[in-house]
């Protein structure tokens, strides 16, 4: 359903500069989008594709200037309300009904243990598995394939998409998501090497996920040894993820993809792991840290520290470091010509 801009305005608390009257349809980028499209410009280096863009209209920030051809809304923070414009234009993800399912939503074909408890409206589809004590909330939606283990405990609201699992005694909060494939609650990578030989660590602790958080696909999250494995209210996790055993997330965390954290690490609220980013066990890396991708996190960290390298150092030496790294080649030429420049003299 189309919107005018006067209403879609009013709705993401933006300031209009145009015809009011104006209908936008969907929201789209500055590159792709079309006529009846809204867009957005978040970055000012992207300020070019103002004068190319289809866009019917374009949230940006005050100051900025559009083409007269293009309808603007002005505002603080033009990404988020893009981002609330979606939402006002297109909606979130529909989720279909399962095939064959009951009256309750449930799928012929899904196996629900008599004892499990199901909440209203949760919509279980084909060959998912529900075993003995575990409680799923209201409103979740779990995909063909996705395996619940005993007792585990899922909130309000959460989607498990296909062949997610959540082993045993595990607990979900509300509307959380698992993308597909994702593992919470495998054992840890736990041994005791006694002569020579790696001989298993019972794992017999829990991983816990705080409310809204999401984890992206293929990810892992290690039971604890003991205790438990937390990751805190708000995270959010892309694909290819690996969380170690015991270890604990603050709130409101964002890890990029192949992120790997190793066990017993404690990392605070609002914390951001680059890509590839690797941090070693035993430490504590403080609240608002950032690193940057390809990090390699070996000690504690400061809180708001800015961190790049391996091992990580603040990232303006990092920078520098890679820079000079890159005239490798030819100081390694200069000091060779100047060796035997010297041997002759």
């Amino acid at each position: 359903m189309g919107m005018t801009l006067t209403t879609l305005a009013g709705h993401l608390d933006a300031e209009l500069h145009g015809d009011g009257d104006v209908v936008v349809e969907q929201c789209a980028g500055l590159l792709s989008a079309e006529s009846g499209d809204l867009s957005f410009l978040a970055n000012t280096k992207y300020c070019n594709q103002l004068e190319t863009t289809k866009a019917t209209a374009v949230l940006t920030k005050p100051g900025v200037e559009c083409p007269s051809n293009v309808q603007q809304l002005t505002c603080d923070d033009p990404y988020f309300a893009f981002r609330n414009a979606v939402i006002a234009l297109q909606g979130f993800k529909q989720h279909p009904e399962p095939m064959d399912a009951n009256e309750r939503g449930i799928s012929a074909k899904a196996m629900v243990h008599p004892t499990a408890t199901i909440g209203e409206g949760t919509r279980i589809h084909p060959c998912a598995v529900v075993e003995a004590g575990c409680r799923v909330g209201e409103g979740c939606h779990l995909y063909p394939g996705t395996w619940i283990g005993p007792e585990a405990t899922i909130g309000d609201d959460c989607i498990l998409y296909p062949n997610s699992v959540v082993h045993d005694r595990c607990k979900l909060g509300n509307r959380v998501t698992l993308h597909a494939g994702t593992v919470i609650g495998n054992d840890g990578f736990g041994y005791a090497t006694h002569k020579g030989i790696h001989h298993k660590i019972p794992q017999h602790g829990i991983v816990v996920l705080e409310d809204d958080v999401e984890i992206g696909g293929n990810c892992a999250i290690e039971r604890a040894t003991m205790g438990e494995t937390r990751i805190g209210e708000g995270t959010k996790f892309a694909d290819l993820i690996s969380i170690g055993h015991g270890t604990t997330f603050g709130p409101h965390c964002l890890l990029v993809s192949l992120v790997g954290v190793a066990g017993s690490v404690k990392i605070g609220h609002h914390v951001v792991l680059g890509g590839q980013t690797g941090v070693a066990g035993h430490i504590e890396i403080g609240d608002g840290v950032q690193a940057i991708a390809r990090s390699g996190i070996a000690a504690n960290l400061e809180p708001g520290a800015v961190v790049g390298g391996a091992p990580a150092i603040p990232v303006d030496t990092a920078k520098r470091n890679l820079l000079a790294g890159t005239g490798l080649a030819d100081l390694f030429k200069r000091v060779k010509k100047l060796e035997r420049q010297a041997k002759k003299d």
